[in-house]
């Protein structure tokens, strides 16, 4: 680990202590209080860590500067970031499968080092100035992690795709579930943009296929109350479910509660004879075990036998883009589109859903169809915080 991973997994197990035992480490744990620590764990997060490496690490925890580093493994550093935070439970099998990628130690990671009073990048610091360190800024620093962003409204995050290496996408904390090779290698297809693909999968629940989203993009989301959007170029779907949008999740597993907001093709009005369309569709699910999800928005822009028959209407698709906004429970979902970039966005709908969402998506599928594959160029994306104000 880097001396700035040393740093924030000190601060992250002395929060775990805290939690654990309800007062501040002043002591390395004795072999009970090992076991007592990681029979918590376990017991809130599912996953496990061995008694003597906890007993170890807090031998180091407390005197950094006298022994050898302990280099916890990221699984590890994932299972105390998931404690710490609140994860929902997960099995060991579960993690493996769908979340391998240690979401939560990374989401621990950034919102550390953003805190007001985390640790910098670059700047050396003498491994016996640790303990002064933390003492001043663990208590600070955990109630923000869990309670400051609340009303923070500092933190902004941009990305014009300009560069979409896996390598560019990482540093900016994007990471990848559910990986398609053949079509995640296109994704530079058009320069200076990120293209993604409406691939065969969805979340709608169905008995017959697996929720999915092949080549679903995520990023940690750091703030209670937020506003999110991303841009468009010259996505028209014309075919069964070709959609694409925001997505909002609780978790990785698509266990947990979510909603969607998306650009999308409709031609299922359940044997009614009605016009094909282009709309808005906004859908909020309760997770798991709880059937059918709810559509709290169905708003058409354009229907598609009137954009053929006047193509020039094409254009008010050449920018298009999508809009969340979350105050407390309440959310707004929103959409912009026309020949121009700055077309002003209008509220599609608003909605009260209790929901804390710990990663945003883009994403781009056909639902369970064999409807063509299109290409969706995604430009622009943001996310910014905002106070968390009745």
């Amino acid at each position: 680990m880097i001396e700035l991973d040393f740093l924030t997994f000190v601060v992250l197990f002395k929060e775990a202590h805290q939690r654990c035992f309800g007062f501040a480490m002043e002591n390395s744990l004795t072999e009970t209080e090992s076991k007592i620590f990681c029979n918590k764990i376990t017991g809130q997060t599912g996953l496990s860590i061995g008694w003597k490496s906890v007993k170890n690490y807090s031998f180091f925890v407390m005197d950094s500067a006298a022994g050898k580093k302990e280099n916890p493994s990221v699984a590890t550093l994932d299972t105390l970031a998931r404690y710490v935070l609140e994860a929902p439970y997960i099995t060991e099998i579960q993690r493996k499968n769908d979340e391998s990628h240690y979401p939560y130690w990374f989401l621990y990671r950034e919102r550390m080092q953003k805190a007001p009073g985390g640790f910098k990048a670059g700047k050396k610091r003498p491994w016996i100035a640790i303990a002064a360190v933390i003492l001043i800024i663990i208590v600070g620093t955990g109630i923000y992690l869990r309670y400051g962003l609340k009303t923070d409204t500092g933190y902004q995050f941009t990305d014009y795709f300009h560069n979409t290496s896996e390598r560019a996408l990482s540093d900016n904390g994007w990471f990848i579930k559910s990986k398609d090779s053949a079509y995640w290698n296109k994704r530079g297809v058009k320069p200076g943009q990120l293209t993604l693909y409406t691939l065969r999968g969805d979340t709608w629940p169905d008995p017959s296929s697996k929720s999915d989203i092949k080549d679903l993009l995520l990023h940690p989301i750091p703030a209670e109350c937020f506003t999110a959007e991303i841009h468009f170029s010259d996505f028209v779907p014309q075919d069964e479910w070709q959609q694409a949008g925001i997505l909002l999740l609780e978790d990785t597993s698509f266990t947990g509660k979510s909603i969607r907001l998306t650009l999308a093709f409709n031609d299922n009005f359940g044997g009614m004879k009605m016009p094909r369309e282009i709309l808005i569709q906004a859908i909020t699910s309760l997770g798991k075990g709880f059937g059918k999800p709810e559509e709290i928005a169905h708003k058409p822009i354009f229907f598609l036998d009137s954009l053929k028959n006047n193509p020039i209407l094409f254009k008010n698709l050449k920018n298009s883009a999508l809009r969340v906004e979350k105050h407390g429970n309440k959310y707004r979902f929103l959409y912009s589109g026309g020949a121009n970039e700055n077309t002003a966005f209008k509220e599609v709908v608003s909605q009260e859903f209790d929901m804390e969402p710990k990663y945003i998506g883009i994403f781009a599928i056909r639902g369970f169809t064999n409807a063509p594959t299109l290409p969706v160029s995604f430009k622009f994306f943001r996310i910014s915080a905002n106070a968390c104000t009745p």
